[in-house]
């Protein structure tokens, strides 16, 4: 089944691999030295021997970092990190052991070319073999075949993922519970608990996914004897991962493994200090930028309507901490801005508000926000008191968001949970942002903010 699919797919991934690092080197010095000519002072032969010591270097990095197993289940954006990270710390020990250690001086120009060459060459490669694979598997090729255990919300939950993205290619040949369930989706029973042995010997499923309920916890052991005896991959889905993070991480005392219920990469110290930088940086000069348009703005709102030009509301930001929050004021003055939730058709809005909103202009004021560290450019959308007190009742984890800072654009405002949208669709984007943060998921962020015109409109 999947099993040979999956190392024919490696074999060719590993080929175009050797491929596209070897030749880079002889093409990237062709590339150099024909368009730009200059005195040649290390000849192709060297290049091409470097590239061939390169090229195992980095195989053997990718390997190390898991490269070549399957990515079915990973996005793009993340392999496409670990791509740059293996294919940069090969680059720097390299460069460092031939200038350090040997002496010995490449052309810089041509030493460029190859590894932009490299990264753009397997970056595509990854691209459009993820998009061959996603075609084939609409198809109905490449699929990989499961059994699952259990009939509870757990296994409708785990259904229903795999049913609403056909591109994931897995195909449920059934399930084993108890007793069978007509109700179930169409799926096939195959039989009870203490069938699933001769169930896994007949079907030859590629994995097995437990999503037992808490009832029939119990019979996790039996269920995992059963698949080593066939040696059958086992994935579990635990009865508790309604109140698991998306990326569990473990610690062990004294060989008892202990579950991190919720990790936050941005309680690093790097990762704090890289994202604050960077909206110290990014503040200052959007605050620059925009000042011409926020003089027009200012102006506009002072001659729109009686009233202050900074509309200043109190939020609810990290570790709970109240801070005021300022945007253009966008409406008129009114008694229920504290508690009322703005629509798209709003009668307290100005003519000139609903302009600024329109573009998003009411937001710039943030900038200064994000500049103090109330807020950062990137982060869920903060809450004033009033909602945050009404949402933590009926809202599940609706208070995790403030672990970190909140901020002007996010995950789920990109994905269209802006004003008045579901709030348990935006709680459930806000925790993926948090758990999976990145530098590279704020950039992502922040380029579908400023092209896709996605910017937040939530004035209360």
């Amino acid at each position: 089944m999947i099993k040979e699919n999956q190392r024919l797919l490696n074999h060719i991934n590993l080929a175009t691999d050797i491929l596209i690092l070897f030749l880079s080197f002889p093409i990237g010095f062709w590339i150099r030295f024909a368009f730009f000519p200059g005195i040649i002072t290390i000849g192709l032969s060297t290049y091409t021997a470097m590239g061939a010591v390169y090229t195992a270097i980095q195989l053997f990095v990718f390997a190390a970092l898991g490269m070549y197993q399957s990515y079915r289940q990973t996005p793009l954006r993340v392999e496409l990190q670990r791509l740059f990270e293996s294919v940069a710390l090969v680059v720097a020990l390299l460069l460092g052991t031939l200038y350090v250690g040997w002496g010995v001086h490449f052309s810089r120009g041509a030493l460029a070319i190859i590894f932009a060459m490299i990264l753009g060459l397997l970056s595509v490669k990854r691209f459009l073999l993820r998009r061959a694979l996603r075609f084939a598997r609409q198809k109905g090729y490449n699929q990989k075949h499961i059994v699952l255990v259990g009939n509870g919300h757990l296994a409708a939950k785990y259904l229903n993922e795999i049913r609403k993205d056909a591109e994931l290619g897995y195909t449920v040949i059934g399930y084993v519970s108890l007793k069978e369930d007509k109700t179930k989706n169409g799926l096939t029973w195959l039989g009870s608990f203490e069938q699933l042995e001769d169930v896994l010997e007949g079907h030859h499923p590629d994995e097995v996914i437990s999503a037992v309920e808490l009832k029939d916890f119990g019979r996790t052991p039996g269920i995992i004897e059963a698949c080593e005896s066939a040696g059958i991959k086992l994935s579990i889905i635990p009865f508790y991962a309604d109140y698991m993070p998306s990326n569990p991480q473990f610690d062990t005392l004294n060989g008892i493994p202990l579950l991190n219920i919720r990790r936050i990469p941005l309680d690093n110290y790097a990762n704090a200090f890289l994202k604050r930088t960077m909206d110290i940086v990014g503040s200052v000069i959007l605050l620059v930028v925009t000042s011409p348009i926020m003089l027009f703005c200012a102006i506009g709102v002072k001659l729109s309507s009686p009233g202050p030009v900074i509309f200043k509301q109190q939020r609810v930001g990290r570790n709970k901490q109240l801070f005021y929050i300022y945007k253009f004021r966008s409406m008129r003055i009114n008694d229920s801005e504290d508690t009322a939730w703005s629509t798209n058709e709003d009668s307290r809005r100005t003519k000139f508000g609903t302009f600024m909103r329109k573009l998003s202009l009411d937001e710039f004021p943030q900038f200064w926000n994000v500049l103090k560290g109330d807020m950062s450019l990137v982060g869920p959308r903060p809450e004033i008191p009033h909602y945050v007190d009404q949402f933590k009742k009926e809202v599940p984890l609706y208070m995790v968001k403030h672990q970190v800072r909140p901020g002007i654009t996010g995950w789920a405002q990109i994905h269209g949970f802006r004003g008045d949208t579901s709030i348990q669709g935006r709680i459930e984007h806000d925790i993926y942002y948090i758990e999976n943060w990145s530098i590279w998921l704020d950039i992502q962020i922040l380029f579908s903010t400023v092209f896709k015109g996605k910017f937040v409109n939530d004035e209360r």
